[in-house]
Order: C-alpha cells, then sequence, then structure tokens
C-alpha cells in the first residue's frame, strides 16, 4: 500500500512539475514577444490597425459571444492584426468557427491567448478543514487558440462586428463624458499632465496647448488610468519614485490603460512617455510575469472608469442626472 501510494505521489509530483513548467514557459513566451516588439521601437498597445484602410479603433472580441479579449492577450491579438493586417478585431476558436456555420481555412495558423484563474486542490481544503484557518488557491494558466475572422469561410451573417470608428466630432463629446463619470478631480490649466495621489487630483494643461487636440483626450486618459489606483478605488501601490521599477511599472499600467479606453471609445491612441520604454524593458526582462500582472491592472482601470461612464449614462436615461 505504502509502495503504490508512493508511485502514485511520484506521479502527480511528476505532473505537478510538467505543469509549473508549461506554465513558466508561457509566461516566458509572450514576455519575450513582448519584449522584441518594444526592442524594434515598436508599442503593442498603440495603433493596433492598418494605416491604409484596415480595421479601425476597437478591443478584440470574441464573434461568437462579443465578449472581449482582457490583459495581455488585448496586446498578443492586437500584435497578429499588425503582423498580418487583417481587417477585423473578431476572433474564433476552431469549434466555434464551426458552430457559426463555417469553417477555418486549411493551413491557416491559430494565434495563441492565455486564460488565468485560480482553484483550490481537495487536498487543501481537506488540510484547512483538519487544520483550520482558509484554504489556499493555487493560480494556474492555461493557453488556447483563436483564428481571427479573416482567415475562416462561410461563417453565418449576424457574428458580433466590428464597431464603427466614431466621427471625429464625436470624439470629444464621449471623452469628456468618461472624465466628468469618473468623479476624479480634474483640474485644467498649466504646462504639465499629472496625477497627485496624495490630494487625488489630475493636472492636464488646456487642450489648445497640444498640436493635435485629440492628443488632450488620450493624456486624460493616461492620468485618469493614474488616479484609478488611488486607495479609494482600486488601490495599487502609487507611492514609488520617479525612476523606480515601481514607477516604470506604474506608466506601463496607464499607457496601456490609456490605450485599452481609446480603442472601447474609438479614438486612436499613441504613446505618450515613448522615453519609458528603455525602463519597460527592464522590468519585463526582470520578471515575465510583469506584462501579465500590468495588463491586467490595465484592463481594470480601464473598466473601472467605463462601468461609471455606463452607470451616469444609465442614470441621465433615467432622469436622476441633468442631461
Amino acid at each position: 500500500m505504502r509502495e503504490a501510494a508512493s508511485r502514485r505521489s511520484r506521479r502527480k509530483g511528476a505532473g505537478d512539475d510538467r505543469q509549473s513548467e508549461s506554465r513558466v514557459n508561457l509566461y516566458d513566451e509572450v514576455t519575450a514577444r513582448i519584449v522584441s516588439e518594444l526592442e524594434a521601437g515598436r508599442l503593442p498597445w498603440v495603433q493596433p490597425w492598418s494605416a491604409s484602410g484596415g480595421t479601425g479603433p476597437g478591443l478584440p472580441r470574441n464573434a461568437l459571444t462579443a465578449r472581449t479579449y482582457s490583459g495581455v492577450n488585448v496586446l498578443i491579438l492586437w500584435g497578429a492584426v499588425i503582423e498580418h493586417g487583417w481587417p477585423s478585431q473578431s476572433w474564433l476558436t476552431f469549434r466555434q468557427a464551426q458552430e457559426a456555420g463555417g469553417c477555418v481555412r486549411k493551413g491557416e495558423r491559430g494565434q495563441c491567448v492565455v486564460y488565468a484563474d485560480r482553484f483550490t486542490p481537495e487536498a487543501e481544503k481537506e488540510r484547512a478543514t483538519r487544520e483550520g484557518g482558509d484554504p489556499k488557491a493555487v493560480p494556474f494558466l492555461k493557453r488556447f487558440t483563436v483564428f481571427n475572422v479573416a482567415q475562416c469561410d462561410g461563417l453565418r451573417a449576424g457574428l458580433a462586428s466590428d464597431p464603427a470608428p466614431l466621427p471625429e466630432r464625436e470624439i470629444v463629446p464621449v471623452a469628456e463624458a468618461v472624465i466628468a463619470a469618473s468623479g476624479v478631480d480634474f483640474r485644467i490649466g498649466g504646462n504639465r499632465a499629472f496625477y497627485v495621489p496624495s490630494h487625488d487630483f489630475v493636472a492636464v494643461p488646456p487642450q489648445p496647448a497640444f498640436f493635435e487636440q485629440v492628443n488632450y483626450y488620450r493624456t486624460c486618459l493616461h492620468e485618469l488610468t493614474h488616479a484609478t489606483g488611488h486607495v479609494k478605488r482600486l488601490g495599487r501601490d502609487l507611492t514609488n519614485g520617479f525612476g523606480s521599477k515601481g514607477y516604470a511599472r506604474e506608466e506601463l499600467i496607464a499607457e496601456m490603460g490609456s490605450a485599452f479606453l481609446c480603442a472601447a471609445l474609438g479614438i486612436m491612441p499613441t504613446v505618450r512617455h515613448a522615453d519609458y520604454i528603455g525602463s519597460w524593458l527592464e522590468v519585463l526582462r526582470e520578471d515575465n510575469r510583469a506584462i501579465f500582472r500590468a495588463a491586467s491592472a490595465a484592463t481594470k482601470a480601464a473598466d473601472w472608469l467605463l462601468a461609471r461612464h455606463r452607470e451616469a449614462q444609465a442614470a441621465r436615461a433615467d432622469g436622476r442626472i441633468a442631461a
């Protein structure tokens, strides 16, 4: 009995080791891809669409469920759209393409995306019951493959389509509405853009100070992403000094948060702090999970701001807020 149990234990341990190795390799693989883009002077969260009439601004989405991808998957799928020049931000698994009445074309290669979550092993639950305390959840990361709709044939009509880009005249009101709905103290004036965590306010120069006026909104969304980190909102660490790795991580979150917001609102994003590329590379080379954490935090920040915008719209529709 003890020998059999020992063999099972060894087999289980080997399986755990393989899963752990696979997880590390996946972190390495994605991080290496992002580092390669940064080293080439390209930022995966900037202009993830063709400049010659391809797809417009938008977050990548599942064509069958209309659910948008989040976190590091946004960067992975944007990068694939850039690389292949596909005219869509919509994706399907092989099986979903069949469910949609079509198929993936023969010879097409899919794009690997990742799913992260946590689970509590039964043995850990039993230990917690026996010894007391809370059971410890184990993080896991798994990959699956998706295909752009441009790689598929015969898909039925009515799948989730790419949103039409907003006309330039509509961009300003939408961005202004997101700013107002955030509830953040927003001050316009001076010649610098910044967020002050200790007093919880954002300051930006007046819009006429920007060479391209839409850059005003990209900058506002960058600073608003910083503001979501305040302890009364999402509670990120905003105490790191300029030049530190913690500071670089927060700037990475703000850059991607602004890009995700721009994509959701139909605004063409640009990088605001290209001079941080060196410090971002240093952070990513040291920690193969840094880009995962930053992209996840950026998604949470964008979602927080967009949720308040939706709440304000609903309140206005109900007559609770004056139009």
